[in-house]
């Protein structure tokens, strides 16, 4: 898979795709993004392009654990973070079994309206509340495990995994996590309160999010799309989904390393 308008996954999977062929079963290519896997029986799924694309895998895979090995076509990439050369050295390894696969947390997103959920989605980087236009600030309860928590007054809120810490959470001031733990961070965009800060807890909460009034524009928006716009009395919903992203870990890579290369942290690497 791949995002086709890309000359450099084009000519990623021209040069890819003899190797892959050569020690496994190539079952189909989607330069589309709209192969259905409701029935799909696969060991492997391999996404060319950059987080992006690794974020439409998971949507079309939609909770079926088949295992994404994600190869970089791009310049800033935390999840597909294999380099074409890189997956060449790699891939007989792969197939002899000689990889780990890590499964990832994933959210699940409901948005109640009436007393029903009208709407839900899995998340794999991040559930957030955003106000738009006319821009002021929003009121926005937070309820863990049934409780209220606290009420921030906050351009946003995002509610992040591990996966999605390196994203619009990282951007907002939010902490990094590795991206084992199962744990969610609570991130307020620009808060009104300076004592307002970045909250890391148990993916075992359960979270409830009711914005008191939304401005008309006002949207939850799951891993950059709007899953639906916000009217006054919606409860959003966010718990660990029961299904993982699965991605396969190959020998040699870090996070840490991921880190200093694509944040550009300084410092000397021994060894």
């Amino acid at each position: 898979m791949g995002t086709p308008d890309r000359a450099r996954v084009i000519a990623a999977l021209e040069k890819l795709r003899p190797a892959i062929r050569d020690q496994a079963e190539l079952v189909f290519e989607d330069l589309e993004f709209s192969h259905d896997f409701t029935d799909c029986q696969l060991d492997l799924l391999i996404v060319l392009g950059g987080d992006g694309s690794i974020l439409q895998a998971a949507r079309q895979l939609a909770g079926r654990e088949i295992p994404v090995l994600g190869v970089n076509c791009g310049s800033l990439g935390f999840l597909a973070a294999l380099s074409v050369e890189a997956f060449l050295e790699a891939w007989p390894r792969v197939c002899q079994g000689g990889c780990r696969i890590v499964e990832h947390l994933m959210l699940r997103v409901g948005l109640i309206r009436g007393g029903h959920e009208i709407a839900h989605q899995l998340a794999l980087n991040e559930a957030a509340i955003l106000g738009g236009p006319p821009y002021q600030l929003l009121e926005i309860d937070l309820y863990a495990d049934g409780a209220l928590a606290t009420t921030y007054r906050c351009d946003g809120l995002i509610v992040s995994t591990p996966v999605g810490s390196t994203a619009h959470n990282l951007s907002a001031g939010g902490p990094i996590l590795r991206k084992h733990l199962r744990a969610i961070v609570i991130q307020p965009i620009s808060p009104h309160t300076l004592t307002y800060r970045p909250l890391v807890d148990s993916a075992e909460t359960e979270f409830e999010i009711i914005v008191a009034h939304p401005m008309p524009s006002s949207s939850i928006v799951i891993d950059g799309r709007v899953l639906s716009q916000i009217l006054r009395g919606d409860r959003i919903q966010i718990r660990a989904s029961d299904h993982g992203f699965r991605m396969l870990s190959v020998p040699g890579q870090n996070e840490y390393r991921t880190l200093r290369e694509k944040l550009g942290w300084g410092g000397s690497v021994l060894g």
